[in-house]
């Protein structure tokens, strides 16, 4: 089991300060106050939205503040997806070098590549220094614990608009994955561009994504402008679209598909 900044036991992606039902509940609550840049006035959404880290409780205020907070705020459910799909798809990742974009504070997903995949190198990133400072700690933990079976895993600060951050690493992955991470405007095009010169001429990305509204085909359609060649998948996962259509039956009250369900689109480059 993969161990947290901290915390012997701790799974990597920590813990909310609420449990069962009323916190899943909750949560939905913060994601869509999040989402519409609402303030968090309820007491109890703002202990929902405390993770514990390495250094105790996460200051919401200090970490809505830094560049680019999404991956600060919570594991989002597209994260949660995209570390699923790669443990049960880990023979993927053999000998391969993989890098994940925009993984937030705890990069679950290339972590749990790192873990359960003989993969060659695993790069964690996020362009938020805090997220890094944390994933840089999970990795020492886990190193430490010995439960890798990469043969190599590091992270890094990686902004996608970034040019120094970008050119430092062109052509040299195999696999380039991120989760959630296609609705801000401003670093859309950017990410895309990163995506194409990060991955070696056969490599293929893994973009995990809800609809929200327009922004997945926005990102669609500017991949294919950049040169890809875009396969999306709505069921890629009979366990999945099970969970999906039992909670649009019976958590209508929380659970909205164009913020929650994600899409799997998988990017390759024309040759």
């Amino acid at each position: 089991m993969a161990q947290a900044a901290g915390s012997s036991s701790r799974p990597a992606a920590g813990r909310c300060e609420v449990s069962g039902e009323g916190a899943a509940r909750a949560r939905w609550r913060l994601l869509g106050q999040v989402l519409k840049k609402k303030h968090l006035k309820d007491v109890h959404l703002q202990q929902v939205s405390v993770r514990r880290f390495h250094n105790g409780l996460l200051n919401v205020k200090e970490v809505l503040t830094s560049f680019d907070n999404t991956g600060n705020v919570c594991l989002w459910p597209s994260e949660e997806v995209l570390a699923y799909y790669c443990l049960k798809h880990n023979e993927t990742f053999r000998d391969l070098a993989v890098c994940e974009l925009g993984g937030g504070m705890t990069c679950l997903a290339g972590l749990m590549v790192a873990i359960s995949a003989d993969v060659k190198e695993v790069l964690l990133t996020d362009g938020n220094e805090k997220a890094i400072k944390n994933v840089n700690e999970i990795i020492t933990r886990n190193q430490n614990a010995g439960v890798f079976k990469a043969q190599k895993v590091s992270s890094c600060v990686l902004r996608w608009d970034n040019e120094t951050d970008v050119s430092q690493l062109e052509g040299h992955f195999d696999i380039v994955m991120c989760a959630d991470c296609l609705f801000l405007d401003q670093y859309r095009a950017s990410l895309v561009d990163a995506i194409k010169r990060l991955l070696q001429p056969s490599g293929k990305a893994m973009v995990f994504a809800p609809l929200r509204g327009n922004t997945l085909n926005q990102f669609c359609n500017l991949a294919e402008k950049a040169g890809f060649s875009v396969q999306r998948h709505e069921n890629y996962d009979e366990h999945i679209s099970n969970f999906h259509s039992k909670l649009k039956n019976e958590e209508k009250d929380t659970y909205d598909e164009n913020l929650h369900y994600p899409f799997l689109l998988i990017l390759t480059k024309h040759r």
